[in-house]
């Protein structure tokens, strides 16, 4: 009895010592004293982090890392909150960027203000054309659009282009109309140019729509090279600093994703792009014959197309004509005809196809299209970017694996101060309508629009929320049922995004083998008060591990 006495406390001695002196995994940092919301598939909080050569590891409690895991590198929080590096799903980052250096005409509350800017602004830039984005008539007293008579006696000698806020239309001088030839009998194909009629004769009013856009911005040369790559780094900084570590950019033609991949190939250019190419003959020709493209900086799986124009420059294609210009219904970008042979050419591919929608026609024309395109196919993940009005009857045309809606929380509380007057109250229920959405599709993927919009995804986030504005209104929020919770509204600007460019696997959340994309944030998102989440500030945002931003 003795011996078998002796043979089982060496046997547990044994298993002890063996226990006592398991070996803890390597790795290069740890973080801890944290809550870590890690947007999986159960949305479980853990503790603390292990994340070796760019990478996650493991998370779970302190005591399980600490148990695990060594790393040279411990950081202690003190009892921040760490998120997923944040994904905006719908940007113009390479526009967003050159924009840096034109006159900003956002806020402005009069066409005089945007003189004022632009008076400003031409006196220290030295640029050939005066370029400037921003200005909303929408928020003016008169809220026609405005002529270029100003601008003609002003400046008569030198070009100038200025961006209505959301893109789709714009105001240009003499100098800028005659450098592309236009006149007031020029015809463009989804697009308009205005006029007006003076003592009897058709004359300019400088005011161009959608693809009438095109005929004079082709005529702006672009920075060169060191300009642009400085622009870039300027705007990647920018999103760092707000907690985004990508981003999709929508709609750029082979050169801009040369020159960006070149940055990235450097590691000038760290942030990370899903880029969606636009549907030129030489894009086509090239991308469909190799295949998406998926590399650790940058993904290649979509070309975006654009069904019709914005709902603020009555551009957007309606069911009905709109409700404050009976006359208007507004138009399809590319016919029909066009469309479908664009779509017929990805779908025998690869590749997404994300398509501008805004109207309830173009949204209508497009679901029908993707569904017969696209067949029995499953797990195409072909977008409806904006996905803004919709008609009752085709939110069922959203399905979770082949239709996924790309949305803009911002855009709600930017449109409803005129929204009504546009739709009328009928379709206002079905626009914007993202809990409607998440219903049919089974997610979001949530971005900016920027430089539509405030770049920043915090208030895309509180947008979503509590569909106010920064001064709490209206008091319920703007058609209140269409609310989302904070969980969803985070998924959609990280999991959500990634899922919707193939993505999903290697980052979105913060899980075992995905990127170490992470932010540390000063507030706890889940639960603070709601007023506070647009005003959250990133303390430090990573990228594959590495910091790249610190407050």
């Amino acid at each position: 009895m003795s011996l078998l006495r002796t043979l089982v406390l060496c046997l547990i001695i044994s298993i002890f010592f063996g226990m006592s002196c398991k070996s803890k995994k390597q790795v290069d940092q740890i973080y801890y004293h944290t809550t870590i919301y890690t947007v999986d598939s159960v949305f479980s909080i853990q503790k603390a982090m292990a994340v070796k050569d760019g990478k996650i590891v493991a998370t779970g409690t302190q005591e399980f890392i600490f148990e695990n895991f060594e790393a040279a590198n411990k950081y202690d929080l003190n009892g921040k909150v760490i998120i997923p590096g944040l994904y905006d799903a719908h940007t113009h980052f390479y526009y967003y960027a050159l924009g840096l250096q034109e006159a900003n005409l956002k806020g402005t509350k009069s066409f005089q203000e945007v003189i004022t800017s632009l008076l400003h602004f031409s006196k220290n830039s030295k640029t050939t054309w005066i370029k400037g984005r921003g200005w909303d008539q929408n928020n003016w007293k008169e809220k026609e659009f405005p002529n270029n008579d100003t601008l003609n006696f002003l400046f008569n000698d030198r070009p100038v282009f200025l961006s209505r806020v959301d893109g789709h239309a714009a105001l240009v001088n003499q100098k800028a109309l005659d450098l592309a030839g236009i006149t007031p009998d020029t015809q463009i194909e989804g697009g308009l140019i205005g006029t007006k009629i003076v003592n009897g004769k058709k004359k300019l009013t400088g005011v161009l729509i959608d693809n009438a856009m095109d005929l004079v911005s082709k005529h702006i040369p672009e920075p060169n090279a060191e300009q642009r790559k400085a622009l870039l780094m300027q705007a990647q900084q920018d999103c760092f600093a707000l907690g985004l570590t990508s981003v999709a950019e929508a709609g750029i033609p082979k050169n801009v994703v040369d020159f960006i991949d070149s940055l990235q190939e450097a590691d000038i250019l760290k942030i990370k792009i899903y880029a969606m190419l636009n549907p030129s003959d030489e894009n086509l020709s090239y991308y469909l014959p190799k295949g998406p493209i998926f590399k650790p900086k940058l993904t290649i799986s979509s070309f975006k197309v654009y069904a019709d124009g914005a709902l603020g420059s009555r551009g957007a294609c309606l069911l009905k004509p709109y409700n404050d210009k009976k006359q208007e219904q507004g138009f399809l970008i590319s016919s029909p005809e066009t469309l479908k042979l664009i779509g017929t050419k990805i779908a025998a591919s690869a590749f997404q196809m994300n398509t501008h929608c805004i109207g309830d026609s173009a949204n209508r024309y497009i679901l029908n299209l993707y569904h017969d395109l696209l067949g029995k196919s499953t797990d195409r993940r072909w977008r409806i970017e904006h996905a803004q009005v919709i008609d009752e009857n085709d939110f069922a045309k959203f399905t979770p694996n082949n239709i996924i809606p790309s949305v803009q929380p911002t855009h709600a509380t930017s449109d409803m101060y005129w929204v009504y007057d546009r739709l009328g109250k009928e379709r206002t229920k079905n626009a914007y309508a993202y809990k409607k959405l998440i219903n049919a599709a089974g997610l979001i993927a949530a971005g900016s629009d920027c430089p539509v919009e405030d770049i920043n995804p915090f208030k895309g986030i509180y947008a979503a929320v509590t569909r106010q504005d920064l001064k709490k209104i209206p008091a319920h929020g703007f058609e209140p049922e269409n609310k989302i919770s904070r969980q969803q509204a985070l998924r959609a600007f990280t999991i959500w995004a990634a899922y919707a460019g193939f993505e999903e696997k290697s980052k979105g959340s913060l899980e075992n083998g995905k990127a170490a994309d992470f932010i540390v944030i000063d507030k706890d998102i889940m639960n603070c008060n709601e007023y506070e989440i647009p005003f959250i500030q990133v303390v430090s945002t990573y990228s594959n591990g590495q910091k790249v931003y610190e407050k």
